[in-house]
């Protein structure tokens, strides 16, 4: 990983999922930062312009298409992708995108943007009469695609995070969480076919 980015180490598991004996959820997100998370500050973001959290947008990233583990989304969300690194990433360059949060595939957190501001994640979006989503959501990443089913980690890690996400955030709720397909219909089909709505709407209930 290229030196200027700033990353701090990766959480254990303990760590990672709280116990009866931890801290309420609420205490994991403060100012805008999750805690538990391995922090990769972005430079892609600005500032919220009526400061509102009301959405969750739900993505899925691999770079390349279908590798895992790599980090080539730390670096494009940076700024810094190597595009000659494969010839599938040529598209990507110069691009100023990013996300809040990153789950990987062995559900690692990773937070890029805080939540107080505007990520990069939903480009042209509109929801009900509402247009321009990164004004208002944020933006989680599942490490994947849209045809192949998620993991156990990333379920657990997704819950997890959404949950206190609620807590911190009280204008979100079941009903303001979207996939990215939801918000740019044609234009994306994230988090895809593979993504399990019925078992993620259960585990927040």
């Amino acid at each position: 990983m290229p030196s200027h980015i700033k990353a701090s180490p990766p959480v254990t598991a303990q760590e990672r999922y709280p116990t009866e004996n931890d801290n309420c959820l609420e205490k994991r997100c403060a100012n805008g930062w999750v805690s538990d998370a391995r922090r990769c500050e972005s430079p892609h973001f600005n500032a919220r312009p009526l400061n509102e959290v009301s959405m969750l947008v739900i993505h899925n990233i691999s770079l390349p298409a279908g590798c895992f583990g790599k980090s080539y989304i730390d670096q494009l969300f940076n700024g810094c992708l190597d595009v000659s690194a494969d010839p599938s990433f040529i598209d990507l360059k110069g691009l100023e995108v990013s996300a809040h949060f990153l789950i990987r595939r062995d559900g690692e957190l990773v937070q890029y943007v805080s939540c107080d501001e505007r990520a990069w994640h939903a480009g042209v979006s509109s929801y009900g009469t509402r247009e321009g989503c990164n004004d208002f959501a944020i933006g989680i990443e599942l490490e994947g695609t849209d045809t192949l089913a998620y993991t156990e980690q990333q379920y657990l890690e997704l819950k997890t995070l959404t949950l206190a996400l609620f807590d911190a955030y009280p204008m979100l709720n079941t009903d303001r969480v979207v996939g990215h397909c939801d918000i740019a219909p044609g234009r994306k089909t994230d988090p895809g076919e593979s993504f399990d709505w019925q078992r993620f709407k259960k585990d927040l209930s």
